[in-house]
């Protein structure tokens, strides 16, 4: 898991240097293609359930799911990029929301708290912890914020599958669920959105958009579970 969560954060940075204004979402989606090939890994994403690209570009008010295509990017824009491989049977996935050129200040600050937010979720991700502790942080931080937390999709646990028990939500009261046990891997993966909570999937089945679509951002680690603090695996 350190191997290829290793390997997931490399892909994932060198799509973050090359991503611009100009270039479609489908010519990011290929230069991932290639990057993958060359890594000697394939995509988690490509043909699971019919998903039709090897990874997820999401902007602006789309929340997850994005699927690659001719829309362009543009100069304030902020892209929501979710990548997922598998290498030797085992699964790294991660996503990072990229600000294109300057925005606003508030979709700024949705950004740099929806980080902030996984990284309270990932530090109770210790031995110990309920699993619901992880979901209350995050969901704390976000609405501390004014922000709130998209519910119809979650975090997971992740290993020789993709999507693995549990299903880590990003919201509610701490202490509830199964107690964490050190070595479990989980990804964890706040989504905020800037209005309401609500989203809905467009008529492509995959691409949901905030239901006032306005902004939305989503940050994501594969970790592993740690005896006094949690390890990164995906960076």
């Amino acid at each position: 898991m350190r191997m290829v969560g290793g390997l997931v954060a490399r892909i994932c940075g060198r799509i973050v240097d090359y991503i611009g204004p100009g270039m479609t979402t489908a010519e990011i989606d290929g230069f991932a293609a290639c990057l993958m090939a060359d890594s000697g890994v394939k995509s988690a994403f490509l043909g699971y359930r019919g998903y039709p690209a090897s990874i997820c570009v999401s902007v602006n008010d789309e929340v997850v799911h994005g699927v690659p295509g001719r829309r362009i990017i543009r100069l304030g824009d902020i892209v929501s990029l979710d990548v997922g491989i598998v290498k030797d049977s085992f699964y790294g996935d991660m996503a990072k929301t990229v600000v294109i050129g300057t925005v606003d200040s508030r979709t700024l600050e949705l950004v740099n708290i929806t980080e902030k937010a996984l990284y309270a979720g990932i530090a109770k991700a210790v031995a110990g912890n309920r699993l619901s502790d992880i979901s209350h942080a995050i969901e704390k931080c976000a609405r501390q914020a004014g922000f709130s937390v998209v519910q119809q999709f979650v975090g997971h646990g992740i290993g020789r599958s993709m999507h693995e028990e549990p299903q880590i939500l990003n919201f509610g009261p701490p202490g509830k669920g199964p107690e964490l046990k050190e070595g479990m891997t989980l990804a964890i993966e706040p989504m905020v959105n800037m209005g309401v909570a609500g989203v809905k999937v467009l008529r492509d089945g995959w691409t949901a958009v905030t239901c006032d679509r306005k902004p939305s951002a989503h940050f994501e680690h594969t970790v592993a579970v740690g005896a006094e603090k949690a390890e990164i695996l995906t960076c």
